[in-house]
């Protein structure tokens, strides 16, 4: 099957398209779900949208599949029916990077111990007022590192005892993906732009519509 995702890093005005555009839309993200200057856990799910979105606009709603089931732990968005998953972070850091999301810390254990890397992966490091990126990890790169490194360096489970939010993929393991010849990358720079942003403006105007209807 062709490798439609390598597409993206090598279209020379989506990728300056994507540098522009990537980061005023994770700001709009970002102003999207704070509340009293907090930003909520919504925000991963926003960013989410917005890396599927593009894969709309590059390959057309017909070829993205965005409604998952929740059984897919793993999977976030299919492309011509391929799945992959997308992951973003904040910061210099490359640690925190969940593979699934839970409080169970049985069913934390359990996915450490059956886990094996599945599908393609995007991935974006946002890092605001420095550089970060938008990666493309391809399925063969991970299962290569996990099979080298094993599954207890690859995966970080959480501290007994604490409230967990989830398995992580480990710091090491990351940079170690981001870092493979094979890893496709768009560096970013993460400069924040003024927007004016009224969290209610859209749905005051909504109201407004059609009201000499009622």
């Amino acid at each position: 099957m062709p490798n439609y995702l390598i597409e993206i890093f090598e279209d020379e005005k989506l990728i300056e398209r994507i540098k522009k555009r990537l980061p005023h839309l994770f700001q709009l993200a970002e102003f999207e779900s704070s509340r009293a200057g907090k930003i909520g856990m919504e925000i991963g799910s926003v960013r989410e949208r917005i890396i599927v979105a593009l894969l709309i606009y590059k390959f057309g709603e017909a070829n993205v599949e965005s409604e998952i089931p929740i059984t897919e732990s793993e999977v976030d968005v299919k492309l011509f029916g391929e799945p992959i998953s997308v992951k973003t972070i904040t910061g210099n850091s490359f640690a925190g990077v969940k593979l699934i999301w839970t409080v169970d810390a049985e069913k934390a254990r359990q996915f450490s111990e059956t886990y094996q890397p599945m599908c393609d992966m995007l991935f974006v490091q946002i890092n605001w007022g420095k550089e970060g990126g938008f990666f493309y990890i391809p399925i063969r790169v991970q299962k290569r590192l996990f099979d080298k490194i094993g599954r207890k360096s690859y995966i970080k489970l959480p501290k007994a005892g604490t409230n967990p939010r989830g398995v992580e993929i480990t710091k090491e393991a990351l940079i170690a993906l981001v870092e493979d010849s094979e890893t496709k990358v768009i560096k970013i720079n993460w400069q924040r732009s003024k927007i004016e942003f009224n969290p209610y403006k859209r749905w005051v105007d909504l109201w407004k519509e059609d009201k000499d209807e009622v």
